[in-house]
């Protein structure tokens, strides 16, 4: 593992601690963010993955966004839910049972105006690449 691949395993860990030690909640640049803990299998190794996301109530169910910080390429995760979309997220202190369904045109759309709205910072990924975001909602199953 190179020394940055262990530097940022080592902040997602510490979110990731710090979200369960404090019922949910982060400290720091993410205070105050809805933030949830996505469970995935992974698409090619079958493995566990945990990832802290940011995320937006939506009608019963909770949208993440993959804009992997403006990066060329969509996160990992999206891979995961697309080979195995029956899951598990961590709200607050719940475990919650999702099925993850990918948006699509203006319901799409009308999610990311909205998160933008809330995050105006997550507006700014979007000059970062000519990618388009998948937005995925994890419906309670």
């Amino acid at each position: 593992m190179t020394e940055e691949r262990a530097d940022y395993s080592a902040e997602i860990q510490g979110h990731i601690d710090e979200f369960r030690a404090n019922d949910g909640r982060l400290g720091g640049y993410l205070e105050g963010a809805d933030m949830l803990l996505l469970h995935s299998t992974g698409a090619k190794s079958g493995a566990e993955h945990i990832c802290p996301l940011t995320y937006q109530s939506v009608g019963g169910g909770y949208a993440v966004f993959a804009s992997n910080y403006g990066g060329p390429d969509d996160p990992a995760w999206v891979a995961n839910l697309r080979a195995h979309p029956e899951t598990t997220t961590e709200i607050g202190t719940e475990t919650v049972s999702v099925k993850a369904r990918i948006t699509e045109g203006s319901e799409r759309d009308a999610i990311w105006a909205r998160q933008v709205e809330i995050m105006p910072g997550m507006g700014e990924y979007t000059k970062m690449t000519d990618r388009v975001f998948p937005i995925i909602v994890l419906e309670r199953r």
